[in-house]
């Protein structure tokens, strides 16, 4: 089932998504009356077209955005980092969240901004201390990041909160996808059209299960939460104008366009 939250006439909304479009320019959606991620929803019969609606944002995640870095080897290597012992954690605030087709601001402190195209896990139940077995009953779903990343700021900080953190620096979207084996999904990110990404969440070094019972170990996440799970080698630059698409198997396509704020 594909979760998608949206608007008309600004007034946000959620409901089930129908298409084939992996970026949801065409099909329909059925809507819901409520958020489904925090109580039962029910269907309002009411049925809109995709392209009446604007996509947002899936999730404005409650407290947090959790991320996970270095954590295929390749993307390691390819920033001359080692591949790390354990999970290696860092945090975005929830006002760097957008959604689909939404500008990424190119700030004016930054000369390097990369993209780092990313499966995202939406956190359904509160839970702290998760055994690995109990993961699957916490999770809500599944979606798409881009854990934009002030390279140079990266380097020059020391750690990473204003590198990763700006407002905009968190692309999720196009919806969340609730029924979904992610043990060997592609992800892709192409800029401009031109592959740049392309991996495998098979190749994760640490998989879902030990990175949610690393991170529930010293913090609890709650309903809304999103967890990004690390980015393949491939990362790089982009520049105002440039169009960043990233895509997950089984899930579909986030595209932002770069921008400067006016």
């Amino acid at each position: 089932m594909r979760i998608a939250r949206f608007s008309v006439d600004d007034e946000p909304k959620y409901g089930v998504v129908e298409t084939d479009d992996p970026e949801g320019l065409v099909g329909t959606v059925n809507v819901l009356d409520s958020d489904p991620l925090y109580r039962s929803a029910q269907f309002t019969g009411e049925k809109l077209q995709l392209a009446d609606v604007r996509l947002l944002a899936p999730v404005i995640p409650r407290s947090k955005v959790v991320c996970v870095g270095r954590n295929y080897a390749a993307h390691a290597a390819e920033l001359g980092n080692d591949v790390p012992d354990q999970p290696m954690i860092f945090l975005k605030p929830n006002t760097s969240v957008i959604g689909p087709r939404d500008g990424i601001v190119y700030p004016e402190q930054t000369n390097d901004l990369h993209f780092e195209g990313e499966l995202a896990i939406v956190i359904g139940r509160i839970c702290r201390d998760l055994p690995k077995e109990r993961v699957n009953e916490v999770i809500f779903g599944y979606t798409i990041a881009n854990d934009v990343t002030a390279r140079d700021l990266q380097k020059s900080d020391g750690q990473w909160a204003r590198a990763k953190g700006y407002d905009t620096f968190c692309p999720l979207g196009p919806w969340i996808s609730t029924e979904l084996d992610v043990s060997d999904l592609r992800v892709s990110t192409e800029l401009n059209g031109e592959p740049k990404q392309d991996g495998r969440t098979s190749q994760f070094i640490f998989d879902i299960p030990e990175v949610l019972a690393y991170i529930t170990s010293f913090t609890t996440l709650l309903p809304g939460d999103v967890v990004l799970t690390g980015t393949p080698a491939g990362v790089g630059p982009m520049l105002p104008g440039d169009e960043v698409s990233v895509s997950v198997e089984g899930i579909g396509t986030l595209t932002n366009k770069v921008i400067v704020r006016d």
